[in-house]
């Protein structure tokens, strides 16, 4: 086998191949991503009696097909492709209990079970979430580092989900959560923010970190869509942690300027007050007009402003350190031009390809911020106040 290099090894490489030149955006992925296994379904539900088999919601295409986008376009080339490597147990136990991970690990090698509510997995599926997982620790040091200008994990399973003890929405570890960790247990980082994009509600990082008073957890969600216990406006963070969970739950329906705005009039805003020293988004493209399990009407070109609102954001705010960790998604024809979307955005390169879906879905109706969407934004931004500032935590 092959040795893997070690991150030092990877520092010290690209900080040599670096000078003297522009930083390049960072790209993760790894074939065994498309490998995670989550059984034979007809949506989310399992085949059988008069369930006929067909594909998984949640499948290796929409990822895999983004990642040929980018190649064939030309600006894989053009990225920095780190690669990926195991999360440790030491790792994983900052964020999820140890019986938990031994329930995960158990059913994977049987090559079946459910982690916990709609998170069924296969054979080997336990270890390709820890390569998810330490794939977005790999990304995270090299953003910190300035090993990259910014950085994207296309990584599966998804993690946004994913609960301490529990898995939840196709997610069985919190992978963007475990790359905080490291961050702050490891590498020192004081203050860190999570916008979160998915068209459902962010709630693994809500409940871990509800109660600290050091990472703001955003989410910019359909209202009620999934988890429906979750995400509504009154939930902002517990006793140190008051003021820092900002949930942003948009109606169905919602459009470009309704996205746009929320991260002008809100995101960034509160991310302005919190002043993190790092960037985190969960990163979902099913809140566009053609995704099955959502109900919202976003295109690329409006993933293209909201991630041109973050990187803008990012280097006022914490030196342009910004990571993006990839989550939910499922509509196969248009989570590439999506994700290329963003790519093109995050690295300043605009290729030749032009989305070809873009002019049909920009001519839906309900793309003008309507005044239910705009009364839903005014309320979350009265909520900016009760962010703790750098100034107040100290």
């Amino acid at each position: 086998m092959v040795r893997q290099l070690t991150y030092q090894e990877i520092l010290s490489l690209t900080k040599a191949e670096a000078r003297g030149a522009t930083m390049k955006t960072g790209f993760l992925w790894h074939e065994y991503f498309a490998w995670h296994s989550n059984g034979v379904a007809s949506g989310n539900v399992t085949a059988g009696g008069y369930v006929e088999p067909g594909m998984h919601f949640e499948n290796p295409a929409t990822k895999r097909r983004l990642r040929n986008l980018l190649e064939v376009t030309g600006i894989l080339d053009e990225l920095k492709v780190l690669p990926t490597r195991l999360a440790t147990d030491e790792e994983l136990l900052r964020v999820h209990d140890g019986d938990y991970l031994q329930k995960l690990k158990q059913m994977s090698d049987l090559g079946f079970g459910d982690a916990g509510e709609f998170t069924p997995l296969g054979k080997g599926s336990f270890e390709i979430a820890r390569r998810a997982a330490g794939a977005c620790i790999v990304a995270a040091d090299a953003v910190l580092d300035r090993v990259v200008r910014n950085a994207y994990v296309l990584c599966r399973p998804p993690g946004h989900h994913a609960e301490r003890a529990r898995g939840r929405g196709f997610c069985l570890l919190a992978n963007a959560s475990i790359a905080v960790e490291h961050l702050r247990k490891v590498r020192g980082v004081k203050r860190i923010a999570m916008v979160d994009w998915d068209v459902h509600h962010g709630n693994g990082a809500q409940s871990i970190y509800y109660t600290d008073p050091d990472v703001l957890t955003i989410s910019v969600h359909q209202d009620r869509l999934y988890p429906v216990e979750s995400g509504s406006l009154e939930e902002t963070g517990e006793g140190e942690g008051r003021g820092t969970c900002l949930n942003i739950p948009l109606p169905g329906g919602s459009g470009h300027e309704a996205y746009v705005a929320t991260l002008a009039r809100v995101v960034v805003p509160a991310l302005e007050k919190f002043e993190p020293e790092i960037i985190i988004v969960p990163s979902g493209f099913d809140a566009s007009a053609l995704d099955p399990l959502g109900r919202q009407q976003a295109s690329s070109d409006t993933y293209r402003a909201m991630t041109g609102l973050l990187m803008e954001a990012a280097e006022r705010i914490c030196q342009g350190r910004l990571l993006m960790t990839h989550e939910g998604g499922y509509s196969e024809a248009y989570v590439p031009w999506c994700g290329l979307a963003v790519m093109e955005e995050l690295s300043g390169i605009r290729t030749e390809a032009s989305d070809p879906f873009l002019d049909w879905v920009g001519s839906i109706g309900g793309h003008e911020l309507k005044p239910h969407e705009d009364a839903v934004l005014s309320r979350a931004a009265a909520l900016i106040k009760d962010i703790p500032s750098r100034e107040t935590r100290k």
